[in-house]
């Protein structure tokens, strides 16, 4: 059966834990704080205005949100960061908003899927700080966001990712501290981070595995806390007939998507649109290959995605996705789109948007094509990263290709924004939705040792996703005798 962390299971490995947080002055969010900042008690508020953003100081948990003010230091909170898209853009009437990742620390949002996988397990007695480490098997983000949360919550980090990822990544998991494995290949070479898992396994003792793909904390924090500032920002922006008609996410590990689950709670006639590369069309077609839009994985299904909640698939070219990032980050690029008419300002922010954002961006474009959307139709989707991550691709894109110019620009936005067509994309049957869980199977049961009932069970049982999206209410009970036990809230 589908093991969920709800109870303590190891109280003497706990109590290590509760030395080691008490020692470092550490304090656990709670879920409903990171959904809600105004939870957030005001004496770590006083303290947080003069911490900076990427600071590694343990009160930055508490910044594991939507709701961060912009800013590199000293901020606190306000409404979550959102970008919405002219038609300019878009080339469709359908409104696109982005919901805006830049401003966690780390500057993605998955120290929040870490943060879920992780902190279950210390107020649990599973994973003890003064010895275990903590691996992060990763193309790129998570794994960021696990070296992150880990140095924070006092146990060391163990990067796994692809050796071809950015070496910004690589940069800075070293500059924190982190033991980094480099795998074979590129964003999509999935297998071979878990074949590095398998060698841990086997070899170390003292490592703790926090596979992002299977495990339910991920879409439990999604599901909670991203799911929560979707519809937070829907509500500040409609207007009267205005209804939430889709919501797209790239699948990689399954955890963003999950959003879509708790939307569909309040909207039930939502589309739920699940996003990947046209090089390597998994769900679409069983395909496989290489890509270049990082961070959204690929070539398996993950553990952790309820496929029953996906609508459609829809399929992006990477190579559509690396033109619009020169268009909208090189200089020629912003004047030529400045000529257009488009405001300086929304120029500006279009560095909000990293790779995948670019992607989730071009899908909900075809989505808002194939099923006709219109003004009163609102689509949301995700920039999980910024433009800021990517410096070193947009150098590589200039010595392939030579200097950005006008010429390039116009073709880039004629071709890859207002020609976006609705190839490449399926609205999916239950039969559909059955034969996509079904290729769990090779990955999980197969190579990855999970049991087919539990395969089963996660298709049958009618009540196995509510239990794992709402275990966050007995874990955030959890977490508050924790923080009693500790002493460190009490004593801030």
């Amino acid at each position: 059966m589908i093991q969920i962390v709800n109870k303590i299971v190891q109280p003497d490995v706990r109590k290590k834990a509760i030395e080691r947080f008490r020692e470092k002055k550490i304090i656990l969010p709670s879920f409903a704080q990171m959904k809600d900042p105004q939870l957030i008690p005001d004496k770590v508020k006083s303290k947080l205005k003069n911490i900076g953003l990427w600071e590694l100081d343990p009160l930055n948990l508490f910044r594991i949100n939507w709701h961060n003010e912009p800013k590199e230091k000293g901020g606190l909170f306000g409404d979550v960061n959102y970008l919405e898209l002219p038609k300019e853009i878009t080339g469709v009437d359908a409104r696109i908003v982005l919901i805006v990742g830049k401003w966690f620390p780390t500057g993605a949002h998955k120290v929040g899927a870490a943060y879920g996988c992780l902190a279950p397990r210390i107020i649990s007695g599973e994973f003890d700080p003064t010895y275990h480490k903590a691996v992060w098997p990763s193309t790129g983000n998570y794994c960021r966001g696990g070296a992150f949360d880990s140095y924070l919550m006092g146990c060391t980090a163990v990067a796994i990712l692809p050796e071809e990822m950015s070496k910004e990544r690589f940069e800075w998991l070293k500059e924190i501290g982190a033991e980094v494995i480099a795998t074979k290949g590129c964003e999509s070479n999935v297998k071979e981070i878990y074949d590095a898992c398998w060698d841990i396994r086997k070899n170390r003792k003292d490592c703790i595995i926090f596979n992002q793909f299977d495990e339910f904390g991920n879409p439990c924090w999604h599901y909670n806390v991203t799911g929560s500032a979707l519809d937070e920002v829907f509500n500040k922006i409609k207007s009267k007939g205005s209804k939430l008609a889709g919501y797209v996410s790239a699948t990689g590990s399954a955890g963003t998507i999950a959003g879509g689950d708790y939307l569909r709670t309040l909207h039930p006639h939502i589309k739920v649109v699940a996003s990947e590369a046209l090089q390597c069309p998994t769900l679409l077609m069983n395909g496989f290959g290489g890509h270049r839009i990082e961070g959204i994985g690929d070539k398996h299904v993950p553990w952790v995605h309820n496929v029953k909640n996906t609508d459609v698939v829809v399929a992006v070219d990477d190579e559509d996705c690396m033109r619009i990032f020169r268009l909208f980050n090189e200089k020629e690029g912003k004047e030529y789109l400045k000529s257009t008419g488009i405001e300086s300002d929304l120029i500006n922010s279009l560095e909000l948007l990293g790779i995948s954002g670019i992607s989730n961006m071009l899908s909900a474009i075809k989505t808002a094509k194939l099923f006709e959307m219109t003004s009163e139709d609102i689509i949301m989707t995700i920039a999980t990263d910024s433009a800021v991550m990517y410096q070193s691709r947009l150098e590589e894109l200039n010595s392939e290709r030579g200097a950005y110019s006008q010429v390039q620009s116009i073709k880039d936005y004629e071709k890859c924004l207002m020609g976006a067509a609705c190839d490449h994309i399926k609205e999916l049957t239950y039969n559909d939705r059955k034969m996509i869980h079904n290729l769990k199977y090779f990955t999980w049961v197969e190579q990855q040792a999970k049991e087919i009932e539990d395969l089963n069970q996660l298709w049958y049982d009618r009540e196995i996703w509510e239990q794992i999206f709402k275990q966050n209410e007995v874990l955030d009970e959890m977490i508050s005798q924790f923080n009693e036990e500790t002493g460190v809230l009490k004593n801030l």
